[in-house]
């Protein structure tokens, strides 16, 4: 169990029976009476952000939340599944769960999926992941007024800037982080 005194931003616990992450976290110590702990919570399975204060004495249970290396396979009408590389037991995580993580979800890429309570949560994406541009407008010699980068589609269906020499086809590297162009991948 954690008491007051551990709360701190990114720990992990239980609330209402669901698990959930400090997102901010302040404390303060008023003239009289008990300490404030005022914090930021995000809902793991439902994303909702709120606030609550805490004063000093109380209890939290922590989340029981396991982390499991998996292989993804494909999306279908119940979401993006995941197979373990273990047990080769499959689950699904539905898009919203998934959030803008599932335009960097590319067949058989090894990823880490947070589960709690035998459900899929979350997903830990590699830090660059490597996509095909599928879309991009024409670059026109002197046309620098807004820069030299353009908007560009890749197979998944992101879009991101580019600089202006990426065309169609071209293979890119992407910070899955950020969502933000790396470099080109030389095939």
């Amino acid at each position: 169990m954690y008491n007051c005194s551990d709360l701190k931003k990114g720990l992990k616990i239980i609330i209402d029976g669901e698990p959930h992450v400090i997102a901010a976290f302040d404390f303060s110590k008023p003239g009289k009476g008990q300490a404030l702990y005022r914090c930021k919570l995000r809902n793991m399975i439902t994303g909702a952000l709120f606030d609550r204060t805490y004063r000093s004495g109380e209890s939290f249970e922590p989340a029981a939340l396991e982390e499991r290396d998996m292989q993804y396979l494909y999306q279908d009408e119940t979401g993006y599944v995941f197979m373990d590389s273990k047990n080769y037991e499959q689950i699904s995580i539905s898009e919203k769960t998934l959030g803008d993580d599932k335009y960097f979800l590319v067949d058989n890429m090894e990823v880490k999926v947070l589960m709690y309570n035998g459900m899929g949560i979350g997903v830990t994406l590699p830090n660059f992941v490597n996509l095909r541009v599928t879309h991009s407008e024409p670059w026109v010699k002197g046309d620098t007024a807004a820069g030299n980068n353009k908007p560009a589609t890749v197979e998944t269906g992101y879009t991101l800037q580019v600089p202006s020499f990426v065309d169609e086809g071209t293979l890119i590297q992407i910070d899955t982080r950020t969502g933000e162009y790396i470099t080109r991948v030389k095939e």
